[in-house]
């Protein structure tokens, strides 16, 4: 939105949501962007800055003197060769490849598909704008991001061209109404079942994501068995929630790791899953399938990316294997 004053009176409906919370949705904006504006005193009640938490009543007048949005950080890099399967004047739909990080973060300034996409000038200006930071990364370094695939996770993925399709992609992915299934082999014998825990950081390793913790976010995973492999299991895993790490910790913690995977897996015993891993050289799991509604039209929009040729080989190789 543009920079400006805005009165803003509070309907009855609203009364003890979050401050934040209430005018984000109120105005549109996203919460970290909010946020900023209160935390410079540009939001006031009676006169006085409002603090974020603070509970707002019915018929309230809230001033909100809002602020221009940083420009993005992030720089163009040509060098970044993207697979674009669709684009509109909202969205951008692409198959990132493994090994290819979603935006700029600590270690990765450069080369991932963030800068791609900027030097292909597919970001509108209020994208660059503006953007929605997590955990330790700067709100202006991943415009039109909504949500993100593991490094080495290849597949389907949705950029938003506009803040305005940012923000109502946002909203379906906090909704988790977004549909979305992985293909993964995974070593050892899976099964057909549905995990349902409390996901949250490792106590012991940051790096990691564990579903043993007493208080943590919902993560719920579905797990169907596509095919049995000698000593491994095809799968394809659908998503209610979308925690980080989630189908890979999900799988690992049930004791069927994900072939490949460096972080919650394990080296497999067994000489010929071995090689395969190794010639993948990264966690066999792929976005294979995502259907979202489009954020202006609101029609339905579903789009599949094939498996990539590593994984493809490695399974039509554990096929022959397993026969």
């Amino acid at each position: 939105m543009a920079a400006g004053s805005y009165v803003v009176l509070v309907p009855p409906e609203a009364r003890g949501a979050r401050l934040d919370r209430f005018l984000a949705a109120f105005l549109h904006v996203s919460r970290a962007e909010l946020q900023r504006w209160i935390g410079a005193g540009r939001v006031s009640i009676a006169g006085r800055a409002a603090a974020a938490a603070a509970r707002v009543r019915a018929g309230q007048r809230i001033v909100v003197e809002s602020m221009q949005p940083p420009r993005t950080q992030a720089l163009p890099d040509e060098r970044v060769r993207i697979e674009v399967t669709y684009v509109d004047d909202e969205v951008i739909v692409v198959n990132k490849p493994a090994g290819m990080v979603v935006h700029p973060a600590r270690g990765h300034s450069g080369g991932t598909l963030v800068n791609g996409l900027l030097a292909l000038g597919f970001f509108r200006a209020d994208a660059l704008d503006e953007g929605e930071g997590e955990g330790d990364h700067s709100i202006d370094q991943r415009p039109g991001i909504v949500h993100r695939l593991d490094r080495g996770t290849s597949g389907v993925m949705v950029v938003a061209r506009t803040a305005a399709a940012r923000e109502r992609l946002k909203e379906q992915f906090n909704a988790h109404s977004i549909d979305r299934a992985y293909a993964a082999i995974v070593v050892g014998q899976a099964s057909d079942r549905t995990f349902d825990t409390l996901h949250g950081r490792h106590p012991r390793d940051r790096l990691r994501f564990t579903t043993h913790v007493r208080s943590g976010k919902r993560a719920v995973t579905n797990v169907r068995v596509v095919e049995r492999l000698r000593g491994a299991t095809y799968v394809e895993c659908t998503l209610q929630t979308g925690r980080t790490h989630q189908i890979r910790v999900h799988l690992a913690e049930s004791g069927t790791p994900v072939l490949g995977d460096p972080l919650y897996g394990r080296v497999p015993r067994d000489a010929f899953l071995k090689r395969a891993a190794e010639r993948i050289g990264h966690q066999a799991l792929h976005a294979r399938l995502l259907g979202f509604a489009h954020p202006r039209t609101g029609d339905a929009m579903r789009f599949e990316a094939p498996l990539p040729d590593d994984v493809r080989e490695v399974l039509t190789d554990l096929e022959r294997h397993s026969s």
